[in-house]
């Protein structure tokens, strides 16, 4: 016998590698980049738990990440995008006390890391998950994570919105909007929205006191005394919304501000402004779990797609007019 040889005659092969389907991308480009490939299936390490999956959230950032990697650290192509995540634990890793097998969960693994959610199956850190209220479908628990998380984390964590505030929320009827909505109301808070008239009687709906169709009218020009502004769009939004807050007030963006909203120009109009990029959180989820197991809280699904159509999903999200969120499927 060779002394390379690996085998010895007549013993059983080696079993193969468990696979799954997966989406992935050899490079940057439009949503036909994204292909449907056949890959091997992760392995949880310590302290993290392997989950079936049976929902995927699409967001901008999938598809900001998608053109030219914006949102995620570390990713080289080829790579499958994908954050949020509903599913079921299938194994758990070392010294995961937190899920069993079997355990329905939801969460957003590893941001801004790769996560890999528009897979059958993902791997992560049990405390970047939470338990999935038994009131809840897969499809609810897959289009909340980072959408509800950036709204939780604005208005609880850095704004800390109290009873009775007025919160501007810009982009009211989008994915992030149409959440930090509810969660405002939630807290007791005077709930103004901009949103295009269309949108106007789902938003109230949700509870908005106060709507603006920023078609039609400047938001700068009609809303005043302002104490949170939460900025979903970016842009001259942060300059013109400076405007509406009172001082003492806060302004959180989820995108940069430019160099026309320099951190001197907020101080000089006694506002405090700030970026906010969402964190995994294992706290704010169970929060969040609780408002969405109370009716208090809910995700508006425009659409729900299967997984080996994940670039049809990309197509639609990026025409900027869907209600809520997108959802890909890939449960058997």
């Amino acid at each position: 016998m060779s002394d390379d040889a690996t085998t010895t005659p007549g013993a059983p092969a080696a079993p193969a590698v468990p696979q799954m389907r997966a989406i992935s991308q050899d490079a940057a480009g439009g949503p036909e980049v994204l292909k449907v490939i056949t890959t091997d299936r992760p392995v949880p390490g310590p302290t993290e738990i392997l989950v079936r999956v049976h929902a995927a959230g699409v967001n901008p950032t999938d598809w900001k990440t998608r053109t030219n990697g914006a949102f995620m650290t570390g990713a080289e192509p080829p790579f499958t995008l994908g954050f949020d995540v509903s599913g079921v634990v299938e194994a758990t890793g070392l010294g995961v006390t937190l899920f069993a097998p079997g355990d329905r969960v939801f969460g957003m693994p590893r941001f801004p890391h790769p996560a890999g959610a528009y897979a059958e199956y993902v791997t992560g850190p049990a405390r970047h998950f939470a338990h999935l209220p038994a009131s809840l479908d897969h499809i609810q628990g897959a289009a909340v994570p980072l959408a509800a998380l950036t709204a939780r984390q604005a208005l609880v964590d850095t704004a800390d919105v109290q009873p009775g505030q007025r919160v501007l929320i810009h982009a009211a009827a989008g994915g992030v909007g149409h959440l930090a909505v509810q969660i405002a109301k939630s807290l007791g808070a005077y709930v103004i929205g901009t949103a295009s008239e269309p949108k106007h009687a789902f938003l109230r709906d949700l509870g908005a006191d106060e709507l603006v169709d920023y078609t039609q009218q400047d938001f700068a020009e009609t809303v005043q005394d302002v104490d949170v502004v939460l900025n979903t769009i970016g842009g001259d939004y942060w300059a013109r919304s400076l405007r509406t807050l009172r001082p003492g007030g806060t302004l959180v963006s989820i995108l940069p501000p430019d160099d026309s909203v320099p951190t001197p120009r907020a101080e000089a109009a006694g506002v405090r402004a700030q970026f906010l990029l969402v964190e995994p959180d294992r706290a704010g989820l169970r929060a969040i779990a609780d408002l969405m197991d109370s009716g208090r809280l809910r995700a508006a699904v425009d659409a729900v797609i299967p997984l080996e159509e994940a670039a049809k999903a990309h197509t639609l999200g990026e025409t900027g007019r869907t209600t809520g969120k997108i959802v890909l499927t890939a449960a058997p």
